[in-house]
């Protein structure tokens, strides 16, 4: 699959965006943008090459051309799409993505943002800038398409859904349920995705959120435990201690593991 690496650490900077409509007149196209980013999203079969790698363009699939690089449509008639041209920023962590994709159910979703972006760009390119930032991490986030229910959508969604439900109590049976696999399954899928188990992750994101509100609130050591589901103050001392190497207390006046 063709990868390209971008970086979001900062947020891009629209430079021009709108509705494209090709096709009527010529059935291909050929150019770059030198110095930017071009971001589409398609509606229409077609076939497009990316710096001389081949991608079918169909309903719903995204595309990111690296500035630079030249882009060659070949179209099959009238064909309609959304584009951003970026200017994106050349620093921070790169993040490999495909240059052509399937955004999937996700599709609905990212119109409506780059509508937004596209709506704002001339009155508000702050308001634009925002609106594709966050569209352009929906996009590297997207999942790759699986058959069956092993799919790594499983994952995400069990994520989405430990985060959610927090300050609840949580099994790993229910999780798997509300994703739609079975426990075993879910416990392997997990495992392969992210390294670790569901019970070890919701124990740590528990503590982590404990902990960011033991350092930088007020609230009260017994709300910060119940608002994080995990109520017996006993068991939340102890898990304190576990993965954030310090008692509540301790942590709460910036001590850490050197008060234990």
């Amino acid at each position: 699959m063709h990868q390209v690496q971008i970086h979001l650490d900062e947020p891009p900077q629209v430079k021009s965006a709108g509705f494209g409509l090709h096709g009527l007149t010529t059935d291909e196209d050929v150019f770059r943008l030198p110095e930017l980013w071009q971001l589409h999203l398609f509606d229409y079969e077609a076939d497009l090459w990316i710096g001389g790698t081949p991608h079918a363009i169909r309903p719903g699939h995204v595309s990111l051309i690296p500035a630079g690089v030249e882009a060659r449509f070949r179209y099959r008639g009238r064909s309609e799409h959304l584009y951003l041209h970026l200017r994106m920023a050349e620093r921070g962590e790169g993040i490999e993505t495909p240059a052509m994709r399937d955004a999937g159910p996700a599709a609905p979703m990212l119109g409506d943002m780059l509508r937004r972006a596209i709506t704002a760009a001339a009155e508000s390119p702050a308001q634009a800038s925002a609106e594709v930032w966050a569209a352009l991490w929906r996009i590297v986030r997207l999942q790759p398409k699986e058959n069956g229910a092993g799919s790594p959508q499983a994952v995400t969604a069990a994520l989405a859904h430990i985060e959610q439900h927090l300050p609840l109590p949580i099994t790993v049976p229910e999780v798997a349920a509300a994703v739609g696999v079975s426990h075993n399954h879910l416990t392997r899928l997990f495992r392969a995705a992210t390294g670790t188990t569901v019970v070890a992750h919701i124990r740590r994101r528990r503590l982590e959120r404990a902990g960011h509100l033991l350092r930088e609130s007020t609230l009260s050591i017994p709300a910060i435990a119940a608002s994080v589901g995990i109520p017996d103050l006993q068991a939340f001392n102890k898990a304190c201690r576990y993965e954030l190497g310090a008692s509540p207390r301790a942590i709460r006046k910036g001590l850490g593991a050197a008060a234990e």
